[in-house]
């Protein structure tokens, strides 16, 4: 009888990943220095100040009093949301260290930032008080004229356009792109950035899964956004608790397994004297 010889499998550490993109919304990211702790564990606070404005000088008198107020907004963190991976010790043996040594990496990328992306421009959008505007942008003219008007209400706020990031969806940009004249191009200019974001993160509004599966989902109620003008200054963009963890076989008292953990809670929030620094144009509905 001829021998039979099993060759020893080879595994490749090439990984199959999906395609995705970085975090779109972390150009956001505030500074945080000027962020309190709040009372409570989901709070912040964020610094107010209001004044009075000038008044006639008066040689007998001299100046008018004025007062000046500091004061703190109090801001919750609605985002806080985790998940805890058990991967075998044998498994892992197995799968050449692929199993658990790209988990966290894979994990981050696909479903953690396009999530919180999706949250994130969800949040802003569902701001009472800033501006939204809903239509259907059918052609390269009315897009354009979309985002002029846009512009135009961002300016006439005394909001500085070169701090407000355009966040745009693709095929909108391209048919203002493709018009390829001097109001097109002077348009998407003197933003302080224009980011492309994939329709899949680009909803007013959006459903986190709370348990199963996980991840999100457009709202049934919730509409496509065309484009989004987010002002830097305005935003309260702050993850205030962000853990990942990793409990090894030998520190696990349950199994002979990997464990990795991760939590996150955060806000995505707007100042409220700067809210005409937000604007939301999202397609018309049925």
């Amino acid at each position: 009888m001829a021998n039979t010889i099993a060759l020893r499998k080879q595994y490749s550490t090439l990984l199959d990943e999906v395609y995705k993109l970085a975090s779109l919304t972390a150009v956001l990211d505030g500074p945080n220095e000027l962020v309190q702790e709040g009372a409570n564990a989901n709070e912040i606070l964020i610094p107010k100040i209001s004044m009075q404005g000038l008044a006639d000088y008066n040689k007998q008198t001299g100046y008018v009093a004025g007062d000046v107020t500091l004061e703190y907004e109090t801001k919750k963190c609605t985002y806080d949301r985790g998940r805890m991976f058990t991967v075998d010790a044998m498994d892992n043996i197995e799968s050449a260290g692929i199993a658990f040594g790209r988990l966290s990496g894979e994990f981050l990328r696909t479903k953690v930032v396009p999530e919180l992306d999706a949250w994130r421009l969800a949040s802003y959008a569902q701001i009472s008080g800033v501006t939204t505007v809903k239509a259907n942008l059918s052609d390269g003219k009315t897009a354009l004229a979309a985002l002029r008007a846009a512009r135009g209400k961002i300016e006439n706020a005394e909001a500085n356009l070169a701090t407000c990031y355009l966040f745009i969806n693709p095929t909108v940009y391209g048919m203002i792109e493709d018009l390829d004249t001097t109001s097109s191009r002077k348009a998407i200019e003197g933003f302080a950035g224009i980011i492309k974001v994939p329709q899949g993160r680009f909803y007013n509004k959006i459903d986190l899964a709370a348990s199963g599966a996980g991840g999100y989902a457009k709202n049934s109620a919730g509409l496509d956004i065309n484009f989004l003008i987010v002002d830097k200054q305005a935003a309260i963009q702050y993850q205030k608790h962000t853990v990942s963890k990793i409990i090894t076989p030998e520190q696990n008292q349950d199994a002979d397994a990997w464990k990795f953990g991760y939590r996150t809670v955060g806000i995505a929030e707007c100042k409220d004297n700067k809210k005409d620094g937000i604007y939301v144009h999202t397609v018309a509905g049925e």
